[in-house]
């Protein structure tokens, strides 16, 4: 197996990493309460999934 010569620098190795980055996540409007929503899940804000009541939510008192 061919095995690397000379160590890598710092320098070159960030620079070939410098696109491993956490992206922001896709948020859609929920079609029940137009609130902000990561899209294919449960709206946290009402509860409703594809047009139904999945999770009932619980107000506070």
């Amino acid at each position: 197996m061919p095995v690397p010569k000379k160590r890598q620098s710092k320098a070159r190795v960030r620079k070939r990493r410098t696109h491993w980055k956490i992206g922001k996540p896709t948020l859609v409007r929920c079609p029940k309460c137009h609130q902000f929503m990561v899209p294919h899940r449960v709206c946290p804000h009402c509860g409703y999934y594809a047009g139904r009541l999945v999770v009932k939510q619980v107000e506070e008192v």
